[in-house]
């Protein structure tokens, strides 16, 4: 049975070690060890060897390339060495510098794709952390500069020294089901032919089980009772800085009325036809990769005997 940890971008994680993170002295002579272990990142685009299939890894030589720099401390792995991720400027010219030649900065999603699981958990963490740093720089409650505290996991105002943290914003994914029949939808700005969960932000005051039912009826037009909901996992998903959790719901109705403004269509497909669409041979539908949840939400019910 696949769990949360099995999931792409949540699979593998490094010890995050964070009673360090108020340790400034710890953090500095961590980031200049012999052992560290730091990779690049540059507008939220992870660094990435020429192979494809690994972030390029530098030690403490990482410090030399540009000046101001920001760091986030990951964590440690197994054998104890630090893991931090430095944040080049978007001045960074990586021809003519120390790691031409070693790869290239990726697309986040084509990047996570092809890492192994502890490396793309690492590079979805960076990205989320980075995307919250560019877009709340200034505080909230009285609008002056926010600087970055406990080695990038907080920003404390310099005015009115209220503390902000990084946010997660919780999305219900959920494919509706009924008998042997399961719920995908599509958005017209979506390529020719490719289908997925609905999805939608979990509301103040409401639970995932209603979010999902919520936004089920919203979408779709189909009715579900929250309680008959069923949770299977979720992933961490940095697109900026989602929590996707995965879930079953069996609905009450079949008959779709869907929202033009939410999706551009909606069609109930049979087990065989999920199982066809998961194996690519399906005529005329394509589901989401294995590197999204969506992906092993619709695989868990279609390998279901009922």
């Amino acid at each position: 049975m696949m769990t949360s940890n099995d999931i792409p971008l949540a699979a593998r994680p490094i010890d995050r070690a964070a009673h360090h993170r108020t340790d400034t002295v710890w953090l500095d002579q961590a980031l200049r060890a012999d052992n560290v272990l730091i990779f690049l990142c540059k507008e939220g685009l992870p660094f990435v060897a020429t192979s494809g299939d690994s972030l390029v890894w530098l030690g403490p030589e990482a410090l030399k390339l540009q000046a101001d720099t920001r760091s986030l401390f990951l964590g440690k792995d197994k054998a104890g060495a630090p893991v931090f991720a430095l944040d080049l400027g978007p001045d960074f010219e990586l021809a003519g510098s120390l790691i031409e030649g070693l790869g290239a900065f990726e697309d986040m999603r084509a990047a996570a794709a092809a890492l192994p699981a502890m490396q793309a958990n690492l590079a979805a963490t960076a990205r989320s952390l980075l995307e919250w740093h560019r877009t709340h720089a200034y505080c909230a409650a009285c609008g002056a500069i926010s600087n970055i505290f406990e080695a990038g996991w907080k920003r404390v105002c310099s005015s009115c020294s209220r503390e902000h943290f990084p946010r997660t914003d919780p999305v219900a994914i959920m494919l509706a089901y009924k008998d042997d029949h399961c719920l995908l939808g599509r958005q017209a700005n979506w390529p020719a032919g490719f289908w997925s969960a609905l999805a939608g932000f979990v509301e103040a005051g409401e639970t995932i089980e209603q979010a999902a039912t919520r936004e089920l009826e919203e979408e779709a037009g189909i009715k579900a009772d929250p309680a008959r909901a069923e949770y299977l996992f979720c992933q961490p998903w940095p697109f900026p800085s989602s929590l996707m959790v995965g879930i079953l719901v069996e609905a009450d109705t079949m008959e779709i009325s869907v929202d033009q403004t939410e999706l551009e269509a909606a069609r109930w497909i049979s087990r065989t036809e999920a199982r066809q669409v998961l194996a690519g041979t399906h005529p005329d539908i394509y589901c989401p990769p294995p590197m999204a949840v969506a992906h092993h939400i619709l695989k868990a019910w279609a390998e279901r005997d009922n």
